[in-house]
């Protein structure tokens, strides 16, 4: 059993202790850290052994966003305990203590954000096998932690290698004895380089990384801020050198050496590495229109970037949090690539450690304080921690995390009653100076981010639909006095919502999409009235030429309430708009994985703002959702959650001829397929055992009879019985 402060790579007799990377994981240290355990039988011989360990700073002593370095605390522990069991019934208990002996080595500096600088003349030899001369070593310094965090068993899947890319060249330039040449990878990624070198004793090989290049085909880095995502390599000059950092990563799709002194013989090969918290693919989706299989492409990238011990806003610059914002806006389309079930359980745990003793939640999980100093995250961050168990729930029929968390989830709803809302407007600016972070990255006429939707009217809206997801959690838990009281808390947050932002037309006084949006999917507009506030949002995205003008709030949202009020056409238009600002906007211009603004690279005015410029966000990929859900059909029924029972709606629109998704639930594989055809919906569909499913055809076909499937194959066929001139 082995833990760090910081980061650790264990070895015994010159073998790596398991393949995780980054172990332990990232938490907030004053709290908790977990611990990993490894069985080693196979590792151990008889006779003398050797165990040892390379320490990094990584969360705990490096830097952290732009905050700079210890934070946490000012060096790596470790702590380690291993147990050794004889055949003849004795054992052996080996601990860290003062009889351990340290060295420093080629490590010269490792750092999350600027780089590893590595000198393979200083290399250590053997050092962890059996018979190693230590007797120049020190002897290790006891460590004196307080508070001492708590030692937990890790809940979430750890950080690996999980596949490698090979690149291509796209540059060299050689000038002044000196060589430039960069790497293309062809996907922008999370992780970094291995090399394989040959070259003279002192020849220093130094990486740059970027995820963008300049119009002359140099790195474009000025978006890194002050993250140096630089490495250091020197070479010892024996055959042919391999190496890998061990406690960096960097966010990039291009890479740079350069070489000073380059001779003829000399020769480099560079792989990326592709690191990412290992979870299990779970969906995929495809349709007949190819720029949108590019854009689910860039999604499930932005993911596996992001998801790196928790789920981060950006893995490139000086920032790297795990903002709940973003997190809770894209977690059902997390849930449809990926198995999350583990990692946000994980995730989960960090935010209750979080929480302040009135129930706050803030911006950033884990804690950092020390950077965003606000014990509430605001409107749409905060409410991560209501939002997230209840998808995790659905997902994967998983009561544990509600059981887990809810009196976190209480506690947080009652800190929002009694210190961000008067008369139950959340946000209210007598009552929250500040109102959050507002409909972030929201693009108002004149087309500059930061759009005007009242951050009281978002925060009223996210908090009715806080107490509305409560209100159902309560009673699957059987609380039900508790799901009383909020199903009457949720009326008097609706009355106080059309109070102050609905007039007797059903307008809302503030005519932003994500004001229409949030009003209209948070069922906050009384039904006679929708029709009328539907169609002002329609108004607005027409008039925009059938552009977004929704920020990280609105966004996810959009499609669906136009579907839901019969705007489905304005829907496709708007998924499939390819000028800006769009979601096909940046696939048409080269983007592996999502942009954080729709803005990022125009070709009018170039790269936007370098203070916040990150090309490898998941916020805006929530969109991934509704393709599974509406393109493809693929749905789950909220009363019988984890894919008990599926809904197959597919809603076939736009230019799509074809769709299909497939999906592991907890039960097993579930399928769609359907395709357009001489007037008629072929439609395939797959039941995992143990499931049952429903059947909703699109508006115009015949509707199959029956509409009900029990587990198995099933294929349809649906006549199309619109009129040919409606068709």
């Amino acid at each position: 059993m082995i833990s760090a402060l910081g980061l650790y790579d264990a070895e015994i007799n010159g073998r790596p202790v398991g393949d995780q990377v980054f172990a332990p994981g990232w938490t907030d240290y004053r709290i908790r850290v977990p611990f990993q355990t490894y069985d080693v039988t196979a590792q151990l011989g008889a006779g003398e052994n050797a165990l040892g360990a390379v320490l990094g700073d990584g969360w705990y002593c490096g830097h952290v966003a732009w905050k700079g370095r210890n934070l946490y605390g000012d060096r790596p522990h470790l702590i380690a305990s291993l147990h050794i069991k004889y055949a003849d019934g004795t054992s052996d208990h080996i601990a860290t203590d003062s009889s351990w002996k340290t060295s420093s080595g080629p490590l010269l500096q490792n750092d999350l954000l600027n780089g590893e600088d590595y000198d393979a003349r200083l290399e250590l030899g053997d050092w962890s096998q059996p018979g190693y001369d230590d007797s120049a070593w020190q002897q290790v310094l006891a460590g004196n932690v307080a508070p001492l965090p708590e030692l937990s068993a890790p809940l979430g899947p750890p950080v690996r290698r999980i596949e490698e890319i090979q690149p291509v060249i796209s540059r060299e330039v050689t000038a002044h004895d000196r060589s430039c040449r960069t790497y293309d990878f062809r996907q922008n990624f999370s992780g970094r380089i291995r090399i394989r070198v040959k070259a003279d004793a002192g020849t220093v090989l130094s990486f740059r990384y970027a995820e963008v290049l300049n119009p002359d085909g140099s790195l474009y880095t000025e978006n890194l801020r002050s993250a140096k995502a630089t490495d250091y390599y020197t070479c010892k000059g024996v055959g042919v050198e391999v190496w890998e950092p061990r406690f960096t990563f960097h966010g990039f799709r291009y890479a740079e050496v350069e070489i000073a002194a380059w001779k003829a013989d000399d020769f480099i090969e560079v792989t990326g590495i592709v690191l990412h918290s290992d979870l299990l693919p779970a969906g995929h989706f495809s349709c007949s229109n190819e720029l949108l299989n590019q854009l689910q492409h860039n999604i499930v990238w932005g993911q596996k970037s992001n998801f790196l011990e928790v789920p981060t806003d950006c893995p490139q610059r000086d920032e790297r949090l795990g903002w709940t914002g973003d997190a809770q806006i894209f977690i059902r389309t997390a849930c449809f690539n990926m198995d999350v079930r583990s990692f946000f359980h994980k995730w989960m745990r960090d935010i209750r450690d979080a929480q302040s003793p009135d129930g706050g939640i803030p911006s950033v999980i884990p804690d950092m304080e020390f950077i965003v100093n606000r014990e509430d995250g605001g409107p749409a961050w905060s409410d991560a921690t209501i939002i997230c168990p209840w998808t995790i729930y659905l997902c994967y029929g998983d009561l544990e995390i509600l059981k887990d968390h809810y009196e976190s989830m209480r506690r947080y709803l009652d800190f929002l009653k009694t210190h961000r809302c008067k008369g139950h407007i959340r946000s209210h600016p007598e009552a929250d100076e500040w109102g959050g972070y507002g409909d972030w990255l929201a693009l108002d006429d004149s087309g500059k981010t930061e759009g005007a939707t009242p951050r009281d009217l978002i925060g009223t809206a996210l908090y009715a639909h806080d107490v509305q997801i409560m209100a159902r959690v309560a009673a699957v838990l059987g609380h039900d006095e508790d799901a009383l009281a909020y199903h009457i808390l949720l009326g008097e947050i609706v009355t106080a919502f059309r109070n102050r932002f609905l007039t007797p037309d059903g307008l809302l006084t503030s005519a932003t999409q994500t004001s229409y949006v949030l009003a209209l999917h948070f069922g906050l507009i009384p039904e006679q009235l929708q029709s009328a506030a539907a169609s002002e949002l329609v108004w607005d995205i027409q008039k925009r030429g059938f552009h977004l003008a929704t920020g990280f709030v609105g966004t996810p949202y959009i499609l669906d309430v136009l579907e839901a009020h019969g705007h489905l056409d304005v829907a496709y238009k708007l998924l499939e708009q390819e000028t800006f600002p769009s979601w096909l906007f940046p696939v048409k211009n080269g983007a592996t994985t999502i942009w954080e603004r729709w803005d990022g690279w125009t070709p009018s005015k170039g790269f936007q703002d370098k203070g916040m410029n990150s090309f490898n966000h998941y916020a805006y990929g929530a969109v991934g959702a509704w393709m599974y859900r509406v393109i493809a059909g693929l749905d789950l029924d909220p009363e019988e959650p984890g894919y008990r029972h599926i809904l197959f709606r597919p809603r076939p629109g736009g230019s799509i001829t074809r769709a299909a998704a497939g999906l592991k639930t907890p039960h097993g594989e579930t399928s769609i397929r359907w395709e357009l055809t001489q007037g008629q919906l072929n439609v395939d569909l797959l039941v995992p055992d143990g499931c049952h499913a429903s059947f909703s055809p699109p508006p115009g076909f015949d509707a199959p009879d029956p509409c009900k499937y029990p587990a198995g194959t099933h294929r349809l066929v649906l006549a199309d019985t619109k009129p040919r001139s409606e068709a």
